[in-house]
C-alpha cells in the first residue's frame, strides 16, 4: 500500500490495543514496524500520536501510512532444528509471560548464547516461545552456562531496549542462592573485591577466569573493574557447607563464584575456581562434598524483581530450585520456604 488512509474502526469489532488491531488489518507488517511508526508519529488515533499499547475500538479513526506489499515474504519462525523435546522443555521452562515479556527458569547446563561448539543455547531454542508473535524472544541479559535460574527475554525490539537498559543502570535486583564449602564469616556481609581475566597460560590458556584483585590494587591493575557483591549466610551443615543467598550489585563475569572462592567459600561443583584438590575434607575448602552431593555447579539464579516497562508495576519473578540442588537442599533437610525474601534487609536499611 503505497498511500496514506484513514480507516474508522467499525461497530462490531472489540476494543483492543492499536498494535493487535493493526496485525489483524494488515499480517504483513511485523512489531518492529508499527513500533517504529508509532515512534515516528506516523500512525495516529483521532488525529492524535499514538504508542503501539493505546487502546482503540469502535469509531475511531486510525490514520495508516504506507505500508509494505501484503504480497512480501512474512517472518517465519525457524523451528527446523529445534527438537520436539527441546521445544517442550523451552515451553516447561515458562515461569511468566504476558504480551511483551518472557521469563525462564534456565535448566544448568544449557549456555544462554552460542559460542565454539555451542550450537544448542536459550538463543536459539527461544523460537519455540514465539507463538503468534511476529518476532522471536530477545535474550536481555545472561547466565553462565552451569547457573540455573531466571532468565528474561523480551516479546519485542522496544522492550528488549527498555529491559536491557534497565539491567545496565541497576534498577533490577537478582538473588541467588548457592551451596558453598564451609560457613561465611560474618554470617551477613558484602565483598569489594576487582576482577581482572586471566592471562592465558600455555597453548589452551585460562578461557574466561576471573583473577580477584585486593581493592587497594584495583586502579592500578591493567583491566581491572570494581565488583561489588552482597552475601547472606542462611544455614549450615556443621563447618562443611552453607546455604547462602548472594546479591551482586555490579555484573562481572563469574563475579559470585570467584568473589566466594576468593573468600575461602568456593561454590559446590565449581571446578574453575573450587581449588585444585576439590574434594571438601571437613576444613571447608573443596568445591565437591562427595557422598550422594552432586557434582554439578550449585549456583541458582533464585528470583529477579523489575519494573515493567510496560505496566509500570513492580514485578518479583522466583525460580524453583533445579533438580541436583533440590536433592542437595532435601539431603540436608532445608526447604526452599525457610529463606527470607530479603535476606540483605540489615545491609540496606
Amino acid at each position: 500500500m503505497s498511500r496514506v488512509q484513514t480507516i474508522t474502526i467499525e461497530e462490531d469489532q472489540p476494543e483492543q490495543r492499536l498494535d493487535r488491531w493493526f496485525r489483524k488489518m494488515f499480517p504483513q507488517v511485523t512489531q518492529g514496524n508499527i513500533e517504529k511508526m508509532c515512534r515516528k508519529g506516523e500512525i495516529r488515533v483521532d488525529g492524535a500520536r499514538a504508542k503501539s499499547n493505546t487502546r482503540v475500538g469502535p469509531g475511531m479513526e486510525i490514520r495508516v501510512p504506507p505500508l509494505p506489499d501484503e504480497n512480501a515474504p512474512k517472518p517465519k519462525r525457524d523451528t527446523t532444528n529445534i527438537s520436539a523435546a527441546d521445544a517442550k522443555m523451552m515451553r516447561d521452562a515458562v515461569i511468566y509471560q504476558d504480551e511483551h515479556i518472557i521469563v525462564i527458569n534456565k535448566p544448568a547446563g544449557l549456555p544462554t548464547q552460542g559460542g565454539s561448539k555451542q550450537t544448542r543455547h536459550v538463543d536459539g531454542l527461544s523460537a519455540a516461545l514465539q507463538g503468534e508473535f511476529p518476532e522471536k524472544p530477545r535474550l536481555v541479559h545472561r547466565l553462565d552456562k552451569d547457573t540455573s535460574g531466571v532468565l528474561a527475554l523480551a516479546r519485542t525490539p522496544a522492550m528488549a531496549s527498555k529491559l536491557t537498559e534497565a539491567f545496565r543502570h541497576k534498577n533490577t535486583r537478582k538473588i541467588y542462592w548457592a551451596l558453598v564449602a564451609g560457613v561465611p564469616t560474618p554470617y551477613l556481609g558484602e565483598i569489594k573485591y576487582g576482577l581482572v581475566k586471566a592471562r592465558g597460560r600455555g597453548k589452551s590458556g585460562e578461557g574466561e577466569k576471573m583473577i580477584a584483585v585486593h581493592p587497594r590494587d584495583i586502579d592500578a591493575t591493567e583491566g581491572a573493574k570494581r565488583a561489588h557483591t552482597l552475601y547472606a549466610t542462611l544455614y549450615r551443615v556443621g563447618a562443611r557447607a552453607s546455604w547462602v543467598a548472594m546479591e551482586p550489585i555490579t555484573g562481572r563475569t563469574h563475579q559470585l563464584r570467584a568473589h566466594m572462592a576468593e573468600i575461602g567459600h568456593p561454590i559446590i561443583g565449581d571446578g574453575k575456581y573450587g581449588g585444585s584438590g576439590q574434594e571438601n575434607l571437613g576444613d571447608g575448602w573443596g568445591a565437591q562434598l562427595g557422598g550422594i552431593i552432586s557434582k554439578k555447579l550449585h549456583l541458582h539464579a533464585r528470583s529477579l524483581t523489575f519494573e515493567h516497562p510496560a505496566t509500570r508495576k513492580v514485578i518479583t519473578v522466583t525460580a524453583p530450585l533445579p533438580e541436583h540442588m533440590e536433592h542437595s537442599w532435601e539431603t540436608f533437610g532445608w526447604t526452599e520456604d525457610l529463606a527470607a525474601d530479603d535476606p540483605f534487609e540489615e545491609l540496606r536499611g
